[in-house]
């Protein structure tokens, strides 16, 4: 089990620090909540520094080479052999199958020898399991295959369609800082001789000035507050706030809306459809979505199937995903095809995640532009304002 480090407040407002045993972070939440406690901060000790998490893509490749491996009657010993000894496979990616190898070498069963590695994520660990007991692990992890493959096509087209717009930011930023930094110093001189300068362009040049001989302390700013935000947004009241702010932010919102749904309903079918129990799957598949906020209401869900309500109706008020879900989940269970219907709607949900995408793209190309002529048109009005009051203060004099 999992050991944290963490800070938390009393009823009084004092900082206690101490380390404990929890499941995950919620759990632990919730027990330090029974001592009267308030966690504020939590870091896994259990979890090595040097750790990383394996991507989709790797996954879903060694998942399809396993999977054949193992249909072809290999045993599995034999199988990580192969795929450990391939060529331009990752250093640590080597090390960590060449690990697991020796584990199994041991004695040890595959989802023991994956879990101690802090390589593999939950979902696969579970599916593995179910796997090891069924005996089907050929089927278990080309279900795993197609499930990561397409949790990385998705991940992937929202990657792509950001690229356009952080290109566009980019060189908005660059104009500004070449024209801050290079073009308005050479104004100097002519404002200098001018009695009074309208507000805007004193700012502007004060900015200019600080940039161009203080360049240093901007960048020192810069990193500071990067340091200090994404050191504040790892305390979980303040992620919880921003993940609650994804799913109500206009436009952006029902997309990572459709994300959450999609991703839920792909792993809870995955899982389900590997041998693993209903409750089983929900508490496995309700970690998985990425979002604190939506994460923490399935504590609620699962106490409620676990006192036998119906999944579609535990499902109906948690907030963060589509109300689509639930409805496709109703004809499951009525219907017996419960597995069937959680893969056709994580289908369609992908596929209106892709569309969703397309149009927040559209709208947000000339958004940016728009962003970027008004940053440039205030500079050039700032500079060109004291130069036309200066025609007009010697056209009334003459």
């Amino acid at each position: 089990m999992p050991r944290f480090r963490y800070l938390a407040k009393n009823m009084e407002g004092r900082n206690l620090r101490g380390t404990t045993d929890a499941a995950d972070e919620r759990a632990l939440q919730q027990q330090l909540k029974e001592q009267g406690l308030f966690l504020v901060d939590a870091k896994d000790v259990t979890v090595s520094k040097s750790a990383r998490r394996c991507s989709s893509k790797q996954l879903s490749e060694f998942c399809k080479e396993l999977s054949a491996l193992l249909a072809s009657g290999i045993s599995i010993v034999r199988a990580l052999e192969i795929i450990a000894e391939e060529e331009g496979l990752p250093v640590y990616a080597r090390s960590v199958y060449l690990s697991v190898l020796a584990d199994l070498r041991k004695g040890t069963s595959l989802s023991e020898a994956m879990e101690t590695k802090n390589y593999f994520p939950e979902l696969m660990l579970g599916m593995i399991r179910s796997g090891e007991g069924s005996g089907n692990m050929d089927t278990v992890m080309e279900r795993l295959a197609m499930h990561f493959d397409r949790e990385s096509r998705l991940k992937n087209q929202v990657k792509s369609a950001l690229v356009y717009p952080a290109v566009l930011l980019v060189m908005c930023a660059a104009v500004v800082v070449l024209i801050v930094t290079f073009i308005l110093p050479q104004f100097n001189e002519l404002f200098s001789q001018m009695e009074s300068l309208p507000a805007v362009t004193r700012w502007l040049m004060g900015a200019s000035d600080f940039l161009v001989n203080q360049w240093y302390l901007a960048l020192l700013v810069i990193f500071l507050l990067a340091v200090a935000l994404r050191i504040i947004l790892k305390i979980y009241k303040i992620r919880r706030v921003t993940d609650y702010l994804k799913i109500h932010m206009p436009v952006v919102g029902r997309l990572n809306k459709i994300i959450y749904t999609a991703r839920f309903a792909r792993t809870l079918s995955s899982l389900y459809s590997s041998g693993m129990p209903i409750l089983a799957a929900l508490q496995t598949a309700g970690r998985t979505i990425g979002n604190v906020y939506v994460e923490e209401q399935f504590e609620q869900v699962t106490a409620e199937v676990r006192s036998g309500v119906a999944l579609s109706q535990a499902l109906k008020p948690v907030d963060g995903l589509v109300r689509k879900l639930a409805s496709t989940i109703l004809v499951g269970e009525e219907s017996g095809r419960l597995d069937t219907m959680l893969d056709s709607i994580a289908l369609t949900m992908e596929d209106e995640a892709e569309a969703a995408t397309k149009r927040m793209m559209t709208l947000l190309e000339p958004v940016l532009i728009c962003l970027m002529a008004v940053v440039v048109g205030f500079i050039i009005i700032a500079v060109m304002l004291p130069i036309y009051e200066s025609y007009a203060a010697i056209e009334s004099a003459a």
